[in-house]
C-alpha cells in the first residue's frame, strides 16, 4: 500500500540546531508520522522536495507530561526524522536570496 508524499511528511522542523546541521552536514529536520519508516520517509521526500536523499535517521519523541493546577496532562508523542542529502544537493526553500 503506497501512500502520498504529502501524507508522511507533516512539516519540517525549524529549530537553531537543525539549521547549523543544514548548513555544515546537508541535514535537515522532519516531522513524520509515527507510522511512517525509514523507507517511506525517503521516497516520500524525494518526490516531494525534489532532492536525493543518501540516508534517514528517525527517532520517536515522547510527549511531555503538562500540569495546569491540580490536572495532570500529557502532550502526544511524535516521531522526527533527520534526513543526509546527498552530496551537491540543496533545498531551495530554505536558500537565501
Amino acid at each position: 500500500m503506497t501512500r502520498e508524499a504529502l501524507d508522511i511528511i507533516i512539516r519540517p522542523l525549524l529549530t537553531e540546531k537543525l539549521t547549523d546541521m543544514r548548513e555544515s552536514q546537508r541535514k535537515i529536520g522532519l516531522l513524520v508520522r509515527a507510522d511512517a519508516n525509514k523507507v517511506e520517509i525517503k521516497k516520500a521526500t524525494e518526490r516531494a522536495l525534489n532532492v536525493k536523499v543518501e540516508k534517514v535517521s528517525v527517532m520517536n519523541v515522547g510527549g511531555k507530561i503538562r500540569r495546569i493546577g491540580r490536572m495532570v496532562g500529557k502532550k502526544p508523542d511524535w516521531k522526527k526524522a533527520i534526513v543526509t542529502l546527498k552530496p551537491g544537493e540543496k533545498l531551495e526553500i530554505f536558500e537565501g536570496v
